[in-house]
């Protein structure tokens, strides 16, 4: 069976369906945040993994914003199965925000 899922293409469009996802305490996407640590394919079982931290342990919505991510994801076309594992190590910090978080929270 052919394998039609472009990893570029695809990892492309992952980060821009999280980009819509917004810390509901910060005006600012979950990616640009830093909140999302790393985003693996696996082509052949057409499944994503992600690794994703919160802004600390006890975030209002350390139930719900996960499972945001999980299903926007899992939404995308060819994607079957969406894995999520939420880590507090490293421990999210404001330095793991991109320059556009940064500047948009005023910081630069």
């Amino acid at each position: 069976m052919e394998n039609t899922l472009d990893t570029e293409a695809l990892t492309n469009e992952i980060i821009a369906v999280i980009k819509t996802i917004f810390d509901p305490e910060i005006p600012v996407d979950i990616y640009e945040l830093g909140l999302i640590y790393d985003v693996f394919i696996n082509k052949e079982r057409k499944a994503v993994k992600i690794i994703m931290t919160l802004t600390t342990p006890n975030c209002p919505v350390a139930e719900s914003l996960p499972q945001e991510v999980k299903d926007k994801v899992g939404d995308i076309d060819g994607i079957e199965e969406v894995v999520l594992d939420l880590t507090f190590d490293p421990p999210w910090t404001q330095e793991m925000m991109s320059d556009e978080a940064k500047l948009a929270l005023g910081f630069l």
